[in-house]
């Protein structure tokens, strides 16, 4: 799959209301394949606006989202196909549960794709181990397990579409410390894995600086900079952007980043 990069992307909400308002202008942003890029910003700063684009669930008001040369939107064929290709794990996805087994709700996403039986249960399978849910979950009820594995369930329904490119809105919202790492160990994985390219929005400014090979800051609804997470921190644009003084240290793994206070507006300690 050929990269994805918006031109001059837009969105403007209740357009021609009192209560018309731009989420996001403007941006210019290149999603090479492969990739790991995270997204960081301040709640209100067009974060998830901005990637509900990259899979045509939002359409622009002007500017382009591009697969390669093709844009997303020329059609209503081109979106749906899109959306098997860029795979959209949203904040919170458990709430989105509705089968009645954990096999089933993986199997979804693959069974609307019009895949065959051997096919759909090698992804279901595949998916599961991914998220480090057992053989013995698949026959449970979603609803019958714990928050923390209602999430893997959710992602694992996306990863099992095997996305070429995956998105994830907060995907370690409201997860204890250990339930967190563990979930983000595993998107990285799926990452090197499968060679696939990763979105990840998170609020957890400390989280996305160490798994990220580049980092995309906005505000107010702009992309103010799209850089390694060095070359940010070295910028000093996180302590501008945050107010929040921000530590690097370097580990036999690679750099280790940790943010010295709480700082307000959403964006907190990793």
């Amino acid at each position: 799959m050929a990269e994805i990069k918006t031109e001059r992307l837009c969105h403007v909400y209740s357009v021609g209301t009192p209560f018309e308002k731009a989420a996001i202008e403007g941006i210019d942003l290149t999603l090479p394949q492969g990739q790991l890029i995270g997204v960081i910003g301040h709640t209100g700063s067009g974060k998830s606006t901005f990637i509900q684009h990259l899979n045509a669930l939002l359409q622009p008001t002007s500017g382009a989202v591009l697969c390669g040369s093709e844009d997303i939107n020329k059609d209503k064929f081109t979106r749906k196909a899109i959306r098997f290709k860029v795979g959209l794990v949203f904040q919170y996805p458990e709430y989105q549960l509705f089968e009645e087994t954990v096999y089933k709700d993986i199997a979804f996403g693959p069974r609307n794709m019009g895949l065959d039986e051997a096919d759909i249960d090698r992804r279901v399978r595949s998916a599961a181990a991914f998220v480090g849910l057992t053989e013995a979950m698949l026959d449970k009820s979603p609803f019958e397990l714990s928050g923390g594995q209602k999430r893997r369930v959710a992602i694992a329904g996306v990863i099992a579409m095997e996305p070429r490119v995956l998105v994830l809105d907060e995907p370690t919202a409201g997860l204890d410390p250990r339930g967190r790492d563990d979930i983000l160990a595993r998107i990285q994985d799926y990452h090197r894995a499968k060679h696939a390219s990763v979105v990840l929005v998170s609020h957890n400014l400390c989280q996305s600086l160490r798994v990220a090979g580049r980092v995309a800051l906005l505000a107010e609804g702009r992309l103010q900079q799209l850089s390694a997470p060095e070359a940010l921190y070295e910028s000093g644009a996180l302590d501008r952007a945050f107010g929040v003084r921000v530590r690097r240290v370097e580990t036999e793994g690679g750099w280790q980043y940790y943010c010295e206070e709480p700082p307000e507006g959403g964006v907190h300690n990793g």
